[in-house]
C-alpha cells in the first residue's frame, strides 16, 4: 500500500513538473525573447501600496495574488517557431485544455486553450500560441499563464504588462462569458 501511494504521487510530480517545464526548452535559445514571472514575483507586486480609490488598479493588483506562473517565449527564427509549434501540440495531446478561440486574420493565426477551474469562468492554465509564418514578420509566440484567475482580468494583465496577444485575450475573455 506505501509503494501505491508513493508511486502515485511520484507520478502526480512528475506530470507537474513535466507541465511546468515544457517551454522552458525555449528559455536559453539565441533566437527566443523570454518573459518568466514567478508567483514570488506576483506576491510581491501584489504587496506594492497603491492608490485603492482607482477600482481598476485595485482590480490589477487582485489579480496578481492569483497567479501563479507566467511565461512568455517570442521568435523570429522559422525553425524555432516550428519546434514551439510542434511543442504546442504534443503539450495539448497530453493535456486536456479546452480551445477558447481561434483567429486566422491576415497569415496571423492565434489559438487559446484553457483549463477550467472550479467554476466555468475561473481558470487554472491559458494557453496561447501566436503563429505568423505567412507574413514578412515571422514571428511566434508561447504564453502560458498559471493560477487560479478570471479571464476578464488576464486582459487587462496583458494590457498592462505590453505582452503579446492582449487584444486576442480581450476578445477571448467577451466571448467566454
Amino acid at each position: 500500500m506505501k509503494n501505491l501511494i508513493l508511486s502515485i504521487a511520484f507520478l502526480f510530480s512528475a506530470s507537474f513538473t513535466f507541465a511546468q517545464s515544457v517551454f522552458d526548452k525555449f528559455e536559453d535559445k539565441d533566437d527566443v525573447t523570454t518573459v518568466i514571472v514567478n508567483k514570488k514575483m506576483f506576491e510581491m507586486m501584489s504587496k506594492v501600496k497603491v492608490d485603492t480609490q482607482d477600482k481598476e488598479v485595485q482590480q490589477y493588483m487582485n489579480l496578481l495574488k492569483k497567479l501563479e506562473n507566467l511565461k512568455v517565449f517570442t521568435t523570429e527564427n522559422t525553425k524555432v517557431a516550428s519546434d514551439m509549434k510542434s511543442t504546442v501540440t504534443s503539450y495539448l495531446k497530453s493535456n486536456p485544455l479546452e480551445e477558447l478561440m481561434r483567429i486566422n486574420d491576415d497569415g496571423k493565426k492565434v489559438n487559446i486553450y484553457i483549463k477550467s477551474g472550479a467554476s466555468e469562468n475561473i481558470v487554472k492554465e491559458l494557453l496561447m500560441f501566436i503563429d505568423t509564418p505567412s507574413s514578412k514578420d515571422n514571428q511566434a509566440v508561447v504564453l502560458s499563464l498559471t493560477g487560479n484567475f478570471n479571464l476578464d482580468e488576464i486582459s487587462a494583465l496583458t494590457e498592462k504588462m505590453s505582452l503579446p496577444g492582449g487584444a486576442e485575450l480581450k476578445k477571448a475573455s467577451k466571448g467566454k462569458k
